[in-house]
């Protein structure tokens, strides 16, 4: 009967579609720990994840079939067996599996049974369910080996208990959002609760699109006790020692406890990460953004610059006849504390043109809204002139609270390839940019110390498209008005639960008012990094066309 077992862990930042490459990691990882019995890789680690529709390509899933074969074969050199993840066609059936290889052969499949589909999941759409299932056999122990979904609820991890499981090995592709550390903490803890069994948990990183994977693997014992905590945000390969006690259960022996990012350092560096795998992944040299003076463009530089490093990161500040001394002052001062690229373009040009061409058919019209659009449409087009010629993607740096009510000009500065800020709140744009003004971030290729001048974050903020503008002559206070959207947005709230909790009814009203209006704009808004649990596009799906209101 084994009494040891040594089990690899390998946190690996997959790349979704890039089956080779994703193998060849997984392979080097295996060569990193030659006297582990068995190494496990993420869910679906063989394609990334999510997929999402890819799989519905035969070409793909058969190309995932062939990747599985060659690295069954390599493990025909009696080094670690491979836990691996796939999507898996079978009688006309497609599965999320993980398989078992050893001894150079596929040695067991399983199927995952709990198909995600809500919020960014959406597994139901590709994947047939699998049927409950029994333990997998390695080398004389019964491995419970339920995937990502299967342990948010307790059937499967029953099930696995109730035919003969010893210990539960979880692979998973388990998205970042804030407060997510304590959620997966505390689900294990119930489901070992439940069974009496250790579970050791494996967390993919990486961004993809708009999600982001903080990894943060962890090993939590029969007794509730944690054993292993891996880091968040890096790639890590370590090995587990495992041993069977008289009574027969097993316990993994305690290993490095990382800390964990905590407020706001966790979404700071969920940007950073989702940022640098967009942009190297999608082969862009770097990014172009408007660099305006304002705090929302000084954070997402400063971002930029920790992702990607200061020379691949170019701002351009573009004024017109509104902007004041202070704003280019403060643009030139965030460029030189960050060491990246500015240039000044001025508008004004741009913006005579438009009023000549334009005079004829607004002859008698008062100016209003449409010229300043206008403004923020000319720089739009000007950043994107110079990402198609120079190849930077345009990188946007609107706020959630701005794009919540519609305080952002469509095909202005809406126009871009990726957003850090779509789903962070303007009182959190603050938070993080003091945050970053004090601290350096582990995963930073930025500078130490300041990134901005003090008064970018002080001043009050402006779009500065008229004068002696300024974003609370049309909004409520800042604060106010993302207290009342997270009750909106985030926790799908009634207007009449909100004045309830003493929020002004006119004030709740205009809100809501906004946020439904705004639906048409933020279908055309590109994407950005999930931070909280209802960020737009992938998690609130709104209709557009939408009569219902609540005040």
């Amino acid at each position: 009967m084994t009494q040891h077992l040594a089990i690899a862990l390998a946190q690996l930042n997959a790349s979704v579609g890039d089956l080779r490459a994703n193998g060849d990691a997984m392979l080097a990882a295996r060569a990193q720990v030659p006297d582990a019995d068995l190494l496990v890789t993420p869910e679906l680690s063989i394609v990334g994840y999510p997929p999402e529709d890819l799989v519905l390509k035969p070409a793909l899933v058969e190309a995932c079939r062939a990747e599985l074969d060659r690295l069954a074969a390599a493990t025909a050199d009696g080094g670690p067996a491979l836990l691996v993840g796939l999507p898996y066609a079978e009688n006309g059936q497609l599965f999320n599996v993980a398989a078992l290889l050893e001894g150079g052969k596929i040695t067991g499949i399983t199927r995952k049974h709990d198909l995600p589909n809500y919020g960014t999941f959406d597994e139901k759409r590709v994947f047939d369910a699998g049927p409950l299932p029994g333990p997998m056999s390695f080398r004389g122990v019964r491995l419970g080996v339920p995937i990502c979904e299967d342990i948010w609820t307790p059937d499967v991890t029953e099930c696995l208990a109730e035919t003969g499981a010893e210990l539960l090995v979880v692979p998973n592709g388990s998205p970042y959002e804030i407060g997510k550390d304590d959620k997966r903490l505390s689900l294990v803890v119930g489901r070992i609760g439940e069974t009496g069994l250790p579970l050791l948990y494996l967390n993919r990183v990486g961004g993809q699109d708009e999600l982001v994977f903080d990894g943060a693997s962890f090993v939590v014992n029969a007794d509730r006790s944690l054993a292993w905590q891996l880091p968040d945000w890096d790639e890590a390969v370590v090995t587990t020692q495992w041993s069977r006690h008289a009574t027969g259960a097993w316990a993994c022996a305690p290993g490095r406890i990382a800390e964990l990012d905590t407020d706001p350092a966790d979404i700071y560096h969920a940007m950073v990460v989702g940022l640098r795998d967009y942009v190297n992944r999608n082969r862009f040299p770097g990014v172009v953004l408007g660099l305006s003076g304002g705090i929302d463009s000084a954070l997402s530089a400063a971002v930029a610059v920790d992702a990607l490093g200061p020379d691949r990161v170019w701002g351009v500040m573009m004024p017109s006849r509104f902007t004041v001394d202070d704003s280019l002052e403060d643009a030139a001062l965030c460029a030189q504390m960050l060491g990246c690229r500015l240039d000044t373009m001025p508008i004004l040009p741009a913006m005579q043109a438009f009023d000549t061409m334009l005079a004829p058919l607004f002859e008698g019209r008062a100016r209003d809204l449409a010229e300043e659009n206008i403004q923020s449409r000319i720089r739009g087009l000007s950043l994107m002139a110079l990402s198609n010629k120079f190849g930077p993607m345009l990188l946007t740096t609107g706020n959630k609270s701005e794009m919540s009510v519609g305080y952002a000009t469509i095909y202005g500065d809406m126009a871009g390839g990726y957003s850090v800020l779509k789903d962070v709140y303007k009182t959190t744009v603050f938070k993080l940019s003091m945050w970053r003004n004090a601290n350096f971030p582990r995963l930073g290729l930025g500078p130490r110390g300041p990134v901005m001048p003090q008064r970018v974050i002080d001043k009050p903020p402006t779009a500065e498209l008229r004068e002696n503008q300024r974003d609370d002559d049309s909004l409520p206070p800042y604060d106010l008005l993302d207290a009342v959207l997270l009750g909106l947005v985030e926790d799908e709230l009634s207007a009449s639960d909100l004045v309830a909790r003493g929020y002004d009814a006119a004030i709740v009203a205009k809100v809501e008012r906004l946020l439904y209006v705004a639906e048409y704009k933020r279908r055309q808004a590109p994407p950005g990094v999930k931070i909280g649990r209802r960020n737009f596009g992938r998690d609130r799906r709104y209709p557009i066309t939408n009569a219902f209101r609540t005040a």
